[in-house]
């Protein structure tokens, strides 16, 4: 019997369990999402490598864990919901707004090639520490600064997809500007009670039409959201 409670902790930081812990998280997020690759990905993503060391007992419950600096990890099934959601194929271009511990990043990574992926992070120790993380089990490639994520990452644009791992009021015009015609972003909106909100560029050229900013997207929700507010 593994020595994993039913919250997916231990108390050993024996490599087996965690993978039989994995195995049982991706059972339970498959309740909620039916997209094999999202949960293939999910499977193979170590979860435990990027939750600090006093948390590593719960890194396989299905909720949010604190990371710093006031930060958390999104719970396993709103990042599986996300990645599916906004559905990135191999060799998509994303952009992620909000690094954190970089498991969002990985995962996606997974999905789309850890080459194709690009995530802003305000917190300059957040970032270090996600670049790091990331060498080490293999997503190296996955290209992280600090920086305000309201601004995007003109440098690598155009994207894909974009999506945000905190809070924002609404999708600032600059990353509107780096999406793709047709490509979609996926955002909380809020600055108190939030919304998921899938947003989808219009296939005319952007500003062609007279449009600008948000009135160039075509939005859809999918409901009642909580995550961290956007810094900066």
């Amino acid at each position: 019997m593994t020595p994993f409670d039913r919250f997916g902790r231990n108390g050993r930081n024996d490599p087996n369990d965690y993978e039989t812990a994995r195995k049982r998280l991706v059972r339970t997020v498959a309740r909620r999402i039916d997209d094999q690759r999202v949960l293939d990905a999910l499977e193979s993503v170590p979860r435990h490598e990027f939750v600090p060391e006093n948390r590593r007992e719960s890194a396989y419950a299905d909720r949010p864990l604190p990371i710093g600096d006031g930060q958390t990890i999104s719970a396993p099934h709103m990042v599986a919901i996300m990645a599916a959601r906004l559905d990135p194929g191999p060799g998509d271009d994303v952009l992620e707004i909000g690094t954190g511990c970089g498991y969002h990043a990985a995962v996606t990574a997974e999905l789309a090639g850890a080459a194709n992926v690009y995530s802003v992070e305000f917190s300059a120790e957040l970032a270090e520490s996600a670049r790091e993380t990331l060498a080490e089990i293999g997503y190296g490639d996955v290209s992280v600064r600090v920086g305000d994520g309201r601004e995007g990452w003109a440098e690598h644009a155009p994207y894909d997809g974009v999506y945000f791992t905190c809070a924002t009021a609404s999708i600032p015009d600059p990353v509107i500007e780096q999406l793709q015609p047709e490509g979609a972003i996926l955002a909380p909106i809020g600055t108190g009670r939030q919304t998921l909100v899938e947003a989808t560029k219009r296939a005319t050229e952007y500003g062609e039409s007279g449009e600008s900013g948000t009135e160039a997207l075509d939005r859809t929700e999918h409901g009642a959201v909580r995550f961290v507010q956007m810094r900066g």
